[in-house]
């Protein structure tokens, strides 16, 4: 697709492989260029798609963006949902729009992998039965 470099796509795998190390929680980030529908149903819709409600504990995060039309979002599963504080996908929100405004995509998105990572720690730790469920490179999408 295009949009990363090959050492921008290994940072953002990487940092969603450093931020499920403590967690049995599992994120993902998916990028197409263009959104056709609205942003939270594109993710939801790519949630379903890319089995993220499958996870045991129901403890998915996803990040969506959609590159050339400057939207994103970050949805959870309900395991994780019930246990955030209310405002917490919102200000993940604005902390990754900083690094957009500033032309850091790759900052955004490694901040939001960041911030869900601690959240999915503090409430879905580690164990040693813990395995990892969902890939970790990014899923580019192509509208389909």
């Amino acid at each position: 697709m295009g949009i990363f470099t090959e050492e921008e796509q290994q940072r953002v795998a990487a940092a969603v492989e450093a931020a499920e190390r403590f967690t049995s929680g599992e994120i993902r980030v998916c990028i197409e260029k263009s959104c056709s529908e609205p942003v939270l149903d594109r993710a939801a819709n790519y949630f379903k798609k890319l089995d993220m409600h499958k996870t045991a504990k129901r403890n998915g995060v996803l990040i969506y963006v959609a590159t050339s039309d400057h939207q994103f979002a970050i949805i959870g599963d309900e395991g994780i949902n019930r246990l955030v504080p209310h405002d917490f996908w919102n200000s993940t929100k604005d902390a990754m729009l900083n690094h957009f405004k500033n032309q850091d995509l790759v900052g955004g998105i490694i901040t939001g992998v960041n911030l869900a990572g601690q959240q999915l720690q503090t409430f879905f730790p580690y164990h040693d039965s813990d395995i990892n469920e969902l890939p970790n490179d990014i899923s580019y999408m192509d509208g389909k």
